[in-house]
């Protein structure tokens, strides 16, 4: 995979963790417009779309199928759509203090179809999601926690405008 290497932004003088995040749709897709979410294992209660860091000298699309194997355990996946830009968060303090020296994230979106067949395994090397399901789009923010909304609501909002969702 040749992917040329992205310079990921600075903002406000913090230090962002540079990140890939996904956001899984359902084989069924676009017949059926549902989104795979997962609660981790370390917060309880937390659940969110499969995310990752990005190594050195590694591309957001590479951090990607890597990240998704490593998560869900599989890159059987189809990218349809990206983010036109880089989104970011910051941590709320307790999680600050485990995530040190970052403050946040500064993450890179792909909108991603799971392949037909494709079967996922949260029960990878290291988990980090205790359980997983597949939500329509309108019911995330039942699930989501509450630092990755504003993000999770700005993607959704362009995917949905977009026509993908």
């Amino acid at each position: 995979m040749t992917d040329k290497r992205e310079t990921i932004p600075k903002k406000d003088g913090k230090n962002f963790r540079p990140n890939v995040a996904a956001i899984v749709l359902s084989a069924k897709y676009p017949e059926k417009c549902e989104v795979f979410i997962a609660s981790r294992t370390d917060v309880e209660n937390a659940w969110q779309f499969p995310q990752g860091g990005i190594d050195e000298g590694e591309s957001s699309k590479q951090a990607l199928f890597r990240e998704l194997e490593e998560e869900i355990g599989t890159k059987d996946v189809e990218i349809i759509a990206e983010y036109p830009q880089w989104v970011s968060y910051e941590f709320p303090p307790a999680i600050a203090k485990k995530m040190q020296p970052y403050d946040g994230q500064i993450q890179r979106y792909y909108l991603v179809k799971l392949k037909k067949g494709a079967k996922i395994d949260i029960n990878t090397d290291v988990p980090e999601f205790s359980e997983y399901k597949f939500v329509k789009t309108d019911n995330i923010y039942d699930y989501i926690t509450f630092f990755k909304r504003t993000v999770y609501k700005q993607v959704l909002k362009y995917f949905k405008k977009e026509g993908y969702i």
